[in-house]
């Protein structure tokens, strides 16, 4: 599995390229990372990547997922995965209802796709609290369960927005820690948008640091 960006760019109508064009290959396992002020584009960076590019933006180079490419392909078609700040569990769910949400259509039955969330919340740390309601659960314990319901969806990439600035310092090393294991486990390419070069340092995959094009 691989995630390649070659000569991406990002353009809003009327106005000058976000960054200048970037390369970038992320290979199975690996974490890569990109960094840059506020207002450089790196947020839209990732939409553009998971096919969410807002309206007004236009893309021009490739994107590349396991050799095909995805430029043209609809979002729900890349299986490509997103984690944010906030973790945007569904308030009106429970913890275990929110995990089963991200599984995919071929775990039929009531009993595989419970025992799949059990397994999930267990690997979680989170055992036994999937009637839980996410309100809740503290910090660290969103975080967690947000990674596992994006990673129950098997995606063949996941996209992580800055998913660690809202942790306290002690906190932010665990959960990167936790979510760093298990995208490595999956074997998937992984790229984080991050202000903080403690990230950048903890991944094992390529950086970029993005200037605008003024830099």
């Amino acid at each position: 599995m691989s995630l390649i960006l070659k000569d991406v760019s990002i353009t809003p109508k009327g106005g000058p390229a976000l960054f200048a064009p970037l390369s970038l290959t992320i290979l199975a396992g690996q974490i890569g990372a990109v960094m840059g002020p506020s207002g450089v584009g790196k947020s839209t960076l990732l939409a553009a990547i998971a096919g969410h590019l807002p309206q007004g933006f236009a893309l021009t180079g490739q994107i590349i997922l396991n050799g095909a490419r995805v430029n043209d392909t609809a979002a729900q078609m890349r299986r490509i995965g997103l984690m944010f700040q906030d973790a945007l569990l569904f308030p009106h769910l429970s913890l275990a209802d929110n995990l089963a949400f991200g599984l995919p259509a071929q775990i039929k039955g009531a009993a595989a796709r419970a025992a799949a969330v059990a397994q999930a919340l267990a690997a979680a740390g989170l055992a036994g609290m999937g009637a839980r309601d996410p309100a809740t659960l503290s910090g660290g314990e969103r975080a967690r369960a947000a990674l596992m319901r994006s990673l129950l969806a098997e995606p063949l990439a996941i996209l992580l927005d800055e998913p660690f600035s809202k942790l306290d310092t002690a906190l932010r090393g665990e959960i990167r820690a936790f979510a760093f294991d298990h995208i490595r486990a999956r074997a998937i390419p992984a790229l984080i948008v991050t202000h903080d070069d403690s990230d950048a340092m903890a991944a094992n995959g390529p950086v970029l640091r993005l200037t605008g094009q003024s830099g």
